[in-house]
């Protein structure tokens, strides 16, 4: 099982599901359908080829043959595989309502042939796609019948991903006290199995719910350990979210020095690994730490490293917005010159 791992200025990242993979297992069919079944099931593997390039229609396109060629041959295990990945493809597109409609037509399959394994990661799909239409009601009902499940079957993998879903359902309906609970609970799984890419994402998720209620210092606790984390992994990508939810969590909070500190490592970070929209929220966030400090003078500094790379990377909109606030800072400091020098390049945006 494998969590999945979309952010707003000064908001935390943005949830992500526990989506369980698509199967991988060999189909097996009658011997008089040979032919058919080794071209479904060559289907099969290329679709999760491009599921995992991310080349997503072509993966559409792909698992809707091997469904047709599965239904020719009545064959109801490949069938509900099909169907089952035809659902995660159209969940990662954002098209919730057919992944809805794929993922029931699965389930139905999962029952008839008692995979009840397949049915808690199709219970889970359901719950996260309704989640995702504001149908809250139903989110937590299938999450809710997805955790029953996997405790029956006594499936810790499958129990953590259901607690972890159920908790984003929670959090989604404003019910972050509920969300907690479940998430500390998956966590609990999580360092049980020592699976450290659980451990992440559920931390992540428990810092953003303390953060929904208000508690910073609860939700900079956990980014903290989420922050250890990445360290731990080498994961810098892991680690630069995590910066970034700890310095905004940070300058809520009025803890700016903090604030600045998390925001330079992320700095130095992105600029190591050029990414430059990293390095310029970054660039901008420090901007904002130093202003609240009545720090101008350094915020100046960072707002023309941001105008350096926005011109770097030709955002005309970026430069216009960061050569306003520059002359908006040089006026405030009473250098008028450089204010006036901003002001015409301003006008010659």
């Amino acid at each position: 099982m494998t969590l999945d791992l979309n952010p707003k200025h000064n908001l935390p990242e943005s949830e992500r599901d526990t989506v369980l993979p698509i199967e991988d297992s060999e189909i097996l069919v009658p011997e008089s359908a040979d032919l058919n079944a080794d071209e479904a099931n060559r289907l099969m593997q290329l679709g999760r080829e491009l599921h995992q390039r991310g080349e997503l229609q072509s993966a559409l396109s792909t698992f809707q043959k091997a469904h047709l060629l599965y239904w020719e041959m009545d064959d109801q295990k490949g069938a509900k595989q099909a169907l089952e990945a035809l659902g995660q493809v159209c969940y990662t597109l954002g098209e919730y309502a057919k992944a809805i409609d794929y993922s029931q037509r699965s389930l139905v399959l999962a029952q008839r042939i008692r995979q009840y394994l397949g049915s808690v990661k199709l219970l889970g799909t359901l719950g996260n796609a309704y989640r995702h239409l504001a149908d809250h009601t139903k989110a937590i009902d299938y999450q809710k019948q997805s955790l029953t499940l996997a405790q029956e079957l006594r499936d810790q993998r499958s129990e953590m991903a259901a607690l972890n879903n159920l908790g984003l359902a929670y959090k989604s309906a404003n019910n972050s006290d509920a969300a907690i609970e479940c998430e500390k609970q998956a966590l609990d799984i999580a360092q049980a199995l020592q699976d450290y890419v659980a451990i992440g994402q559920i931390l992540k998720n428990l810092g953003n719910a303390y953060y929904a209620l208000g508690d910073f210092e609860q939700a900079i606790a956990y980014y903290e350990q989420r922050l250890e984390l990445a360290g731990k992994l080498g994961d810098q990508r892991l680690e630069l979210q995590v910066l970034r939810n700890l310095g905004n969590a940070c300058n809520v909070t009025g803890n700016h020095e903090a604030a600045i500190s998390y925001n330079l490592r992320r700095v130095k970070i992105a600029k190591a690994s050029g990414d430059l929209r990293t390095q310029e929220q970054a660039l901008g966030s420090l901007c904002v730490a130093h202003e609240a400090l009545g720090q101008t003078s350094c915020a100046i500094t960072y707002y023309q490293q941001r105008l350096e790379l926005a011109r770097q990377s030709q955002d005309e909109r970026l430069e216009s917005y960061l050569l306003g606030n520059l002359k908006a800072a040089f006026s405030m400091i009473g250098d008028y010159t450089k204010a006036s020098e901003y002001s015409a390049q301003a006008r010659l945006a």
